[in-house]
């Protein structure tokens, strides 16, 4: 069926059509590429675009399933946490948001086959707190900001002691080094006095006694004699 010509009425009610959100099963998350029905689909996956395509991904499955899980769980928990913070709300009502984005990432790309699984994972992840109920799954967004504060406070304040007990015991072997040094300094100076201020140091000493002034003693006998 040839497309319509650029201006046309066709054209312009096939453009109204592709703005709005089509169906996520008719997605293909490889060549990012929506389709607009199941034929459309089909046809798309019989392309030779198509092919190649898979032919490149076929070659690391793993690694591009990996990334696309990866991105679908950053973009998921950044809108559950900004949108509802750890405020409890069914999941499905957060996938129902997430999808009106017509370029986010399909799910039907990613390891979790259904919402439920990727509800537990979140649960086991510790990155939600997941409850199931008669209405459905229910998430929390667990906010590990406050933790991850605390723990990098914890850690700085024992660093911070560890650098004071360090800083003590500096102090405390530079004044044991202080007051060694100043005793074999005393006792160098003592040792290393020569003979002639040795003598001199004695002689003096000597006559120091020897000058010393006897006090006047006082006999009964002189007294006799006055």
């Amino acid at each position: 069926m040839p497309r319509a010509e650029v201006g046309t009425p066709k054209y312009l009610a096939n453009k109204m059509k592709s703005k709005g959100l089509q169906r996520l099963r008719w997605y293909c998350q490889v060549c990012e590429k929506q389709c607009r029905d199941e034929n459309g689909f089909k046809c798309h996956a019989q392309s030779e675009a198509h092919l190649r395509q898979m032919l490149v991904v076929g070659e690391n499955a793993g690694r591009h399933i990996a990334d696309f899980s990866s991105q679908f769980q950053h973009d998921f928990v950044q809108l559950l946490s900004r949108r509802y913070n750890t405020k409890r709300v069914r999941i499905n009502q957060v996938y129902q948001e997430f999808i009106q984005d017509k370029n986010h990432l399909h799910m039907n790309a990613t390891r979790w086959v259904t919402l439920t699984e990727f509800a537990k994972h979140l649960g086991r992840s510790g990155i939600a707190r997941v409850d199931e109920t008669e209405k459905g799954w229910i998430i929390a967004w667990i906010d590990s900001i406050p933790k991850a504060l605390a723990k990098q406070e914890a850690s700085i304040k024992k660093d911070r002691a560890t650098r004071d007990d360090a800083q003590r015991e500096r102090t405390l072997i530079e004044s044991e080094q202080i007051e060694r040094a100043k005793l074999e300094k005393e006792a160098s100076d003592e040792g290393s006095a020569s003979p002639m201020q040795r003598r001199f140091s004695l002689k003096y000493h000597c006559m120091s006694h020897m000058t010393r002034k006897e006090p006047k003693m006082y006999s009964y006998l002189d007294n006799d004699n006055d």
